[in-house]
C-alpha cells in the first residue's frame, strides 16, 4: 500500500480538493491529520499522473507526498542546519556583519545549488572573514539567527517516540551547538572556525565536513544505534545534502534549491518542518510543543 499526504498552510487545505483527488486515485477514506492543513489516504498502487498532479498542487500552495505506507514512521532524524533548521545561512550572516555579505552570499548560493565545489567554496568564504573578532559569532547568534518554524515540534515529537535526532551541518560548531541545545538534538556535527588571539584566522579546521561527511554520519550513527538507514528521515536544502538524502529511508528536500529538488522524491515547498511529522503519519494532536 501507498500513502498520499497533502499539506498546506494552516486553514487553507480544502476538503473538497482532498476528496476529489482521493476519488480520482481510488484511495481509501481520507484521514485528517490537522483540520484544513494536512490529510492523508492510502491506495494500492502509485498513480501514473503523480508528478502532473504534484505540479498542479504546487500552484495551489499544497505539498503532495506519496510514499510506501510500511515503515514511514522513522527512528532517527538527520538534519542539515542552515536554511533548514534555521532560516539563515550562518556564514552569510557573519559576512554581512563583516561588510562582505553580498560577495559571500553569491558564493553560498552557487555552492548550495551544486555549481561550485563545496569545500573550495567554504574555504574561500571563510577566508573573507579573516581578522573578525571572535565575539562576532555571539553577536550574529543573538541578533541575526532565527529558527525555522516547526523544528522544535519535529525534534521533540520524534524523541518522545524513542527517536534519535542528529544535526549535521557544513556550517560551524559554534552555531550547531546552540541550535542543537535549543531544539533538543541528541548530537551535532559541523566545521570549526579557527581563532587565534580572539580573532578569526580565515581558516577552518580540517577535515572539512561536507557532502561525504554527512553520509558518513548517517552510516556511523545508524550503526551505533543498531538501526537501518531505512529507519532515517533526513532533511536538507543544498547540494551537499544530496548524499544523505539519497541514502536515508526518507530524504526530504525542504524549500530546496532546484537542483536538489530534481533529485528528491519528497519535496516540501509550502509547509514548515512539521510537514516531516505529517508525512510520517503524526497528527497535530500528537505533536510535542
Amino acid at each position: 500500500m501507498f500513502t498520499a499526504t497533502l499539506i498546506a498552510k494552516p486553514d487553507t487545505l480544502d476538503a473538497t480538493l482532498v476528496e476529489n483527488l482521493r476519488n480520482a486515485w481510488g484511495g481509501g477514506e481520507a484521514l485528517w491529520l490537522s483540520h484544513a492543513e494536512a490529510a492523508e489516504f492510502t491506495m494500492p498502487v502509485p498513480p501514473d499522473n503523480l508528478w502532473a498532479v504534484w505540479d498542479d498542487m504546487q500552484t495551489l500552495g499544497i505539498d503532495l507526498v506519496l510514499q510506501p505506507s510500511a515503515g514511514r514512521r522513522k527512528k532517527m532524524l538527520l538534519a542539515d542546519m542552515d536554511s533548514t533548521m534555521i532560516r539563515q545561512e550562518c556564514i552569510d550572516e557573519l559576512a554581512a556583519a563583516a561588510g562582505v555579505g553580498e560577495r559571500v552570499a553569491t558564493i553560498t548560493a552557487k555552492a548550495m545549488n551544486g555549481e561550485l565545489d563545496f569545500e573550495g567554496a567554504l574555504i574561500e568564504r571563510v577566508g573573507l572573514l579573516k581578522g573578525l573578532p571572535e565575539s562576532i559569532i555571539q553577536h550574529v547568534l543573538d541578533t541575526r539567527i532565527t529558527l525555522m518554524p516547526g523544528g522544535y515540534e519535529l525534534v521533540q515529537t520524534m524523541k518522545a517516540h524513542d527517536g534519535f535526532a542528529a544535526l549535521v551541518s557544513g556550517g560551524f560548531t559554534a552555531f550547531t551547538a546552540r541550535i542543537a541545545a535549543a531544539l533538543g538534538f541528541d548530537e551535532n556535527r559541523a566545521n570549526k572556525l579557527l581563532v587565534t588571539d580572539g580573532r578569526l584566522t580565515g581558516d577552518v579546521g580540517k577535515p572539512i565536513l561536507g557532502r561525504q561527511a554527512k553520509v558518513d554520519a548517517l552510516q556511523e550513527i545508524t550503526a551505533r544505534l543498531g538501526i537501518s538507514e531505512s529507519d532515517v528521515i533526513a532533511v536538507g536544502d543544498g547540494a551537499n545534502d544530496l548524499g544523505m538524502l539519497g541514502r536515508a529511508g526518507t530524504g526530504v528536500a525542504l524549500h530546496a534549491k532546484p537542483s536538489v529538488q530534481k533529485e528528491c522524491e519528497v519535496r516540501i515547498n509550502h509547509g514548515d518542518l512539521t510537514a516531516l511529522l505529517f508525512i510520517q503519519g503524526y497528527a497535530r494532536t500528537d505533536f510535542m510543543t
